[in-house]
């Protein structure tokens, strides 16, 4: 019944033509323009009539003018269909025509989907281009990391205060997690916590960043997800795609510093091209969806933080980029200079190629195309080009504190919540040479990284305080690695050629793809993917709790680890699984469950039901 009540009315907007079949209502081209036309001047931008705000879709849903998921509830539709022309809307204009209201059903009914970072309202903020180093503030207590002196000022400003540093224990985990993607082993746990050096914090981020092969298969599904990189899928067989898994792996083993890396991809060896060209679709394509247009896209939302989608079929409804922004940056790396077309329809101009941000050089447009990418290599490396540091600073901000400086991470347009922050990190990257490793030292050395989770924002309420860290859910990469390690199941070989890895487990980001991946959140990297969801569906927690992937792992785990001993063996087999999932000790209460569980001697069957118990466990499944 949910189904169908849902996909009746996008059936019916299909009927008359406001849809292509098939397809769900595209915010940016179906509805952003529609509620543009015909209801912006009464309810947006300061003009809130009726106390109805358009300005974001919280507003929108907090107004009460919509209910989610069910038009037929809706005030809106209710005053659109109205026959009553004092309470149908739009007042003084022609009434919405039979598509526009089927394409405002389909909307609500499909669940008001909203363009992550738009916004109605007037903007005050203008992103600046080049770098700028912020003055510090006075240190607080002792806290002289810049990081921290920032952060404690916007506490202060904001009439805060820090939350409180969390313990050894919780440390060693989050830090294990988001450096190299591994939980520690129990007896780094203890070690750790035993140690009495002052600076073992310190020197614990400095053996996890010297972990070359960890850090590089942790961060490899970051880079894959940003890079479009995969080991199989769309394009891999028939030629019309080229994987850069050997040269991505090398560069995050050899920590090549970020410029040289992006000047690697844009202006690539044989090994490393493979981003640029995107991926050649089979049979007729959409001409923004065209190799030369992936190249504007990606290179402009991975390294820069600019959605040039919509820009790449007509100017954007949503921001300020234009259609000859996105065919000048797809004049660089084409053979011939393209044909702009707007709406794939031909417009008759010829693109001319050109950076996105002009005023930091020319491109010459007669250079051979090899030139033109060396030139657009050196253009977004420029030392005047703030944006590029700024916006992978906010990436790695991003994954280890769970929210951006900037957010959403891809509209680097957005006003951040502290411009000192962002701009101290992007000048700190440049100062060490482009080197990611000593940025994402920078951020976990600070009081601010090794501070208590807080809970997430309210999406409706409003303007964005930073208060601390937010916990996250384990990637998928991360919670099989997990499982992997603490059952013996890692997979037997890698999915690429990954060089000698010395008899290494084999980790879940070397391996193609399965159905408990994707339920996980591993994405079809067929698109560019810069944060998965935090949250899972309905079916993909179905397929955790009772897919037969995590039931074979589980089974062939408790096979691998039961024994015929019982007692003490038991004890200290339940001992080390907390220890080993959770980095602490079972309390005696869970002592006793766990015990029961599994059974005296411990049998696979009662192992098999304690790692459920744990593996299920919002604790072990979130970097707190």
């Amino acid at each position: 019944m949910h189904w169908l009540a849902t996909s009746l009315p996008a059936l019916a907007a299909t009927v008359l033509g406001a849809l292509a079949p098939g397809e769900p209502i595209d915010f940016a081209h179906d509805v952003l323009p529609l509620l543009r036309a015909r209801c912006a001047r009464c309810h947006t931008a300061g003009e809130h009539k009726g106390d109805v705000s358009m300005d974001t879709r919280a507003a929108l849903i907090g107004s009460q003018a919509v209910v989610p998921g069910d038009s037929s509830a809706s005030p809106l539709i209710e005053r659109v269909t109205s026959g009553d022309p004092a309470e149908r809307m739009p007042p003084k204009a022609d009434p919405l025509t039979e598509k526009e209201i089927a394409v405002l059903r389909a909307w609500i009914d499909e669940g008001v989907a909203w363009q992550e970072g738009f916004s109605f309202a007037k903007a005050s903020y203008m992103a600046p281009l080049k770098p700028r180093r912020p003055e510090l503030p006075p240190a607080h207590d002792g806290r002289t990391s810049g990081i921290d002196r920032i952060v404690d000022a916007y506490f202060d400003q904001h009439g805060d205060v820090p939350p409180e540093a969390i313990d050894d224990s919780a440390f060693i985990r989050r830090l294990s997690l988001d450096v190299i993607g591994l939980l520690p082993a129990p007896e780094e746990l203890d070690a750790f916590v035993a140690d009495a050096a002052p600076d073992k914090r310190a020197q614990l981020i400095a053996r996890l960043l010297g972990n070359r092969r960890a850090y590089a298969e942790h961060w490899l599904t970051f880079w894959n997800d940003l890079l479009r990189n995969d080991y199989q899928g769309t394009g891999y067989i028939d030629g019309g795609r080229r994987a850069i898994t050997g040269w991505l792996y090398r560069a995050l083993l050899d920590n090549e510093p970020y410029d040289q890396f992006v000047r690697d991809l844009i202006s690539p060896t044989p090994e490393s091209e493979g981003f640029i060209k995107g991926i050649k679709w089979r049979g007729n394509v959409n001409a923004s969806q065209a190799t030369e247009i992936q190249f504007a896209q990606n290179i402009s939302q991975v390294f820069l933080g600019i959605n040039m989608k919509c820009a790449s079929c007509h100017d954007s409804f949503i921001d300020n980029w234009k259609l000859a922004d996105a065919y000048g940056l797809a004049a660089i790396i084409a053979d011939t200079p393209p044909e702009i077309h707007r709406c794939d329809k031909p417009s008759g101009v010829t693109a001319r190629a050109k950076f996105v941000f002009p005023e930091l050089g020319d491109i010459d447009t007669a250079e051979p195309r090899n030139e033109r990418l060396r030139r657009t290599a050196e253009l977004m490396t420029h030392p005047e080009n703030g944006r590029f540091a700024r916006t992978i600073v906010n990436r790695i901000w991003q994954r280890l504190m769970g929210r951006g400086i900037v957010q959403p991470v891809d509209v680097m347009s957005n006003e951040p919540w502290s411009v000192d922050l962002l701009d101290y990190l992007a000048t700190q990257l440049a100062d060490s040479h482009y080197d990611l490793k000593k940025a994402i030292e920078l951020i976990v050395s600070s009081r601010a990284y090794q501070s208590r989770c807080v809970p997430p924002p309210d999406p409706g309420s409003g303007d964005y305080i930073f208060r601390g860290p937010i916990a996250q859910r384990m990637t998928a990469e991360q919670f099989l690695d997990a499982v992997y390690r603490i059952t013996g199941t890692a997979p037997e070989k890698p999915a690429a050629d990954f060089g000698d890895r010395d008899g290494d487990p084999v980790r879940a980001a070397l391996v193609a793809a399965d159905p408990l991946m994707r339920s996980l959140g591993r994405p079809n990297r067929e698109q560019i993917v810069t944060t998965r969801p935090e949250e899972l569906s309905t079916l993909q927690a179905l397929d955790l709790t009772n897919g037969a992937v995590m039931a074979e792992l589980v089974e062939r785990g408790a096979k691998n680890l039961s024994r015929e001993d019982a007692g003490d063996a038991a004890r200290e087999l339940v001992d080390r699984l907390y220890r080993a999932a959770l980095c602490r000790r079972p309390t005696d209460a869970e002592l006793e469950t766990a015990l029961n569980m599994v059974g005296s001697p411990v049998t696979a069957e009662g192992l098999s039901d304690l790692f459920w118990a744990v593996f299920m466990l919002p604790e072990f499944q979130f970097i707190q």
